[in-house]
């Protein structure tokens, strides 16, 4: 098992990653990260045609003081950059009269994915900001706040 986090709120525009630091890394190398980075390399050191991992993210997400509510936002695990949908985390923060005194009103989101990976392979994965805007044309797809990210990847097979 292998567990990144960065606990900082890290301001995370549109189809950006969450950036994170190596807080229990893998002793046998299948999992490989380098500090400060949004990407976890999965490898494919097997004896089977494939290695499997369950890989979670687990962390607090809102719109950044200032920003437009209500709409939603959004994160998902990603493979090689492509958002893997059915790991999208949803949510949508109340308008800021509704808010808190400080106008950011955090949400705990989870997300998980089994990821197979071929013998002698590496994929990459990531947690991305996936919040899509809700008119294109005249509202740009909003930043997050992204605070106590976590994410772990544990090999089960």
């Amino acid at each position: 098992m292998a567990e990144f986090t960065k606990n900082e709120i890290q301001l995370v525009q549109p189809n950006q990653l969450v950036t994170l630091n190596t807080s229990i890394g893998c002793p046998k190398g299948y999992v490989y990260h380098r500090n400060g980075s949004g990407i976890v390399t999965l490898r494919g050191i097997t004896n089977n045609c494939f290695a499997r991992y369950q890989v979670t993210f687990n962390g607090n997400i809102a719109i950044p003081e200032g920003g437009t509510a209500p709409i939603p936002i959004s994160v998902a695990l990603a493979i090689d950059g492509e958002p893997i949908l059915t790991s999208k985390a949803i949510v949508t923060p109340a308008a800021a009269s509704e808010a808190p005194p400080s106008n950011v009103n955090y949400f705990n989101v989870t997300s998980t994915a089994i990821i197979t990976v071929p013998k002698g392979c590496c994929m990459n994965v990531s947690v991305e900001n996936t919040s899509e805007s809700t008119d294109p044309a005249t509202i740009p797809a909003p930043p997050i706040n992204v605070q106590n990210a976590n994410l772990t990847v544990s090999r089960i097979a």
